[in-house]
């Protein structure tokens, strides 16, 4: 008599603990990153009352007979399947389409989480903005750019502050490209303006002045504006082209130029490659050219594979740093540590860190943030089930007592 009370009891003990699984998930509907819960149940041990027979001569077998003594939660699992993300516009919050997790800590621990909620603090940490823990990545904080070491064991905090310069770079190298027109009389000229940087950043102008001198030859002259350009070296030469239009001399050599500024004198070399002859019009032009002048960060953007760019006032972008990921073999195998963060267990093996889009960890969204898995049809319709094992187990025990007081009024 007493068994089925005690089932009773097991049951209603344990719909409680769904219930409460259930509660958490519809309160976590709109939780950013979040993963709902679901609990499994399974009965305990069973009373043997009597064992099995085997057949003897022309006698059957029998089977056991077993009272079962109730039931019990077989596992609390969390569910790690993707969820709609939503559109924020802001280019730090991140979202990931696939199975990584971004890594964040505290210099202590490393934590792992689907919420890509992301900021920068006062000292330029990027931070997740609900409990200021620092994201991982991969920096090198003294060039302030990716470094080319991408292992697991490197990655460390990202900072980058706003209104941090970059300091600038002297031009070593132009390309020209186009055409120069093959109908052009000899002694026609064509002139193009355009600027190098020297070392401390500062702008020199230039001109150059393309002279016909032969059906397939031109003479290039370079000459300086500048009053602190002097010593010029190189700045002249041929250029000459096939039957075909095409550039028999790519390189013209290397200029040199000594600068009475401060700066350090100035080394360029110059390669006329991607200039042709045809008989169209002359729009030779400056296809390439390094060295810019120092700028100032004023914005940042990331792209699909965690690489924080920084956009600087000089026109010049830089990869600053770039996010990592981690995956796991046994995502379910994930502790929950609150606030939307997990730590690996030694059932879910041990973080496999790498870069956005490799190894399975999907691709990272920027500007929008991973909605919680949270189905509410589904929770409400657990709700019921639940609610009715709950009442079902109830009754359970009032009529186990209903017939235990009729057993008492037997002496009666």
């Amino acid at each position: 008599m007493m068994r089925s009370m005690f089932s009773g009891v097991t049951g209603l003990r344990n719909h409680q603990v769904k219930m409460d699984v259930i509660g958490n998930n519809i309160a976590n509907v709109n939780t950013v990153g979040f993963k709902k819960s679901r609990v499994t149940f399974q009965d305990t041990l069973s009373q043997t009352m009597r064992g099995a027979a085997s057949p003897q001569g022309n006698r059957g077998g029998t089977n056991p007979m077993q009272v079962g003594l109730g039931m019990t939660i077989a596992s609390i699992d969390t569910i790690h399947s993707p969820s709609s993300a939503e559109y924020t516009g802001n280019m730090t919050d991140l979202s990931i389409e696939g199975d990584g997790y971004f890594i964040v800590g505290d210099g202590l621990d490393m934590f792992y989480t689907r919420a890509g909620n992301f900021g920068f603090d006062e000292n330029g940490n990027l931070i997740n903005t609900a409990n200021g823990l620092k994201v991982m990545g991969w920096q090198d904080t003294e060039k302030h750019e990716v470094p080319a070491d991408k292992s697991p064991q490197s990655i460390r905090s990202i900072e980058i502050r706003k209104g941090m310069m970059i300091p600038a770079s002297a031009t070593t190298e132009i390309n020209f490209a186009k055409n120069l027109n093959a109908e052009t009389e000899n002694n026609g000229t064509y002139s193009l303006p355009f600027k190098v940087y020297d070392s401390l950043g500062c702008a020199h102008n230039l001109t150059i002045e393309f002279t016909k001198t032969n059906a397939n030859e031109w003479n290039y002259n370079i000459t300086f504006t500048d009053s602190n350009v002097t010593n010029i070296a190189n700045n002249t030469g041929t250029i000459t082209f096939d039957n075909d239009g095409n550039c028999n001399i790519p390189a013209g050599g290397t200029m040199t130029f000594d600068l009475a500024n401060g700066a350090d004198n100035m080394s360029i070399s110059i390669d006329f490659s991607g200039t042709t002859q045809y008989a169209k019009e002359t729009n030779v032009d400056l296809s390439y050219q390094n060295g810019y002048p120092a700028g100032t960060l004023t914005d940042v953007t990331t792209d699909t594979t965690g690489v924080i760019t920084g956009i600087f006032d000089n026109g010049y972008n830089r990869q600053l740093a770039q996010v990592a990921l981690a995956n796991f073999d046994n995502p379910a195998g994930l502790i929950k540590a609150g606030q939307n963060m997990y730590r690996y267990s030694n059932n879910s093996g041990e973080p496999q860190i790498g870069e956005s889009g490799t190894g399975g960890r999907g691709a990272i969204a920027p500007g929008y943030l991973e909605m919680s898995n949270v189905d509410l049809s589904e929770e409400f319709t657990q709700m019921i089930i639940t609610q009715r094992g709950f009442q079902a187990n109830s009754r359970i025990i009032t009529t186990s007592d209903e017939m235990l007081q009729e057993l008492v009024n037997l002496k009666r």
